[in-house]
């Protein structure tokens, strides 16, 4: 059997979960459109990274509205 733990004190419980605490995410704005994006990744709203198209936005927002109609036709 295991043996019961020994009793924690209101600081020693404050002081293990000090680094618990949630941070907030540094984002850095996106040279093209200037929104908000995770730095060092490809900007979700136009698809840039380091000057450079890596995702065409717009043909990818076409092709989830053809399924959409499909799916409500």
């Amino acid at each position: 059997m295991g043996v019961p733990r020994a009793h924690s004190t209101r600081g020693q419980k404050g002081r293990r979960r000090s680094h618990l605490a949630l941070k907030s995410i540094g984002l850095s704005l996106c040279p093209q459109c200037k929104k908000a994006k995770l730095p060092h990744a490809i900007c979700l709203a136009c698809g840039f990274y380091k000057g450079q198209e890596q995702i065409n936005v717009l043909a990818k927002d076409l092709k989830k509205q053809e399924k959409a109609r499909k799916r409500a036709s």
